[in-house]
């Protein structure tokens, strides 16, 4: 089965840390764009960071440069998110997706994970 599996979500308080996964299996992630997006509640969806297959450059949102930090560990076929100094407005559930190089529509979502960042 084809699929993206996150982890690695649970509450914080803030100013703390949490290291996102994202596991690919049936398919391999060196192909593939991975982003990760988020959606608090009552919010749209907004693209976070993403990592590219190729030269590894890196995208993040305004909102989280400087703290969050994204990563690919291709043998393990996993892509990693690790937000440190969290604040409670990155509360929401963050999604990991896939897409080919070239290719705007996202072929593969993982199912969510939730984020809660709360004194």
């Amino acid at each position: 089965q084809l699929q993206l599996v996150e982890s690695g979500g649970g509450s914080v308080q803030p100013g703390g840390s949490l290291r996102l996964s994202c596991a690919a299996s049936g398919f391999t992630l060196d192909d593939y764009v991975i982003s990760w997006f988020r959606q608090a509640p009552g919010k749209e969806r907004e693209g976070v960071s993403s990592i590219s297959p190729s030269d590894g450059s890196t995208y993040y949102a305004e909102s989280v440069k400087g703290r969050f930090t994204i990563s690919r560990d291709n043998p393990k076929n996993t892509v990693y998110l690790q937000m440190n100094s969290l604040k409670p407005e990155d509360t929401a559930v963050y999604y990991c997706a896939g897409r080919r190089v070239g290719v705007e529509k996202y072929d593969y979502w993982g199912q969510g994970t939730q984020v809660t960042v709360s004194s």
